[in-house]
């Protein structure tokens, strides 16, 4: 696992259901965050490149969430 803490995953889903949380399931969602956080920068990094930018911007990651997840 790399970036997102399993304890992190953990409050969201306690936060979202109120419930109690597997280690399993804090992990889980730790694998598919991971995931989707990769495939919104590299999409959000292609779009600052094509606007000829070297920085990705907040609006980069919106556009890029939104052609990747909001179809």
């Amino acid at each position: 696992m790399g970036e997102i803490s399993i304890s992190a995953a953990d409050r969201i889903i306690r936060k979202a259901t109120g419930m109690r949380v597997s280690e399993s399931a804090a992990k889980a969602l730790v694998e598919i965050l991971e995931e989707i956080g990769t495939n919104i920068a590299e999409k959000a990094g292609k779009l600052a490149k094509h606007a000829r930018r070297k920085t990705v911007r907040a609006e980069d990651i919106k556009f890029a969430y939104e052609e990747l997840y909001r179809k």
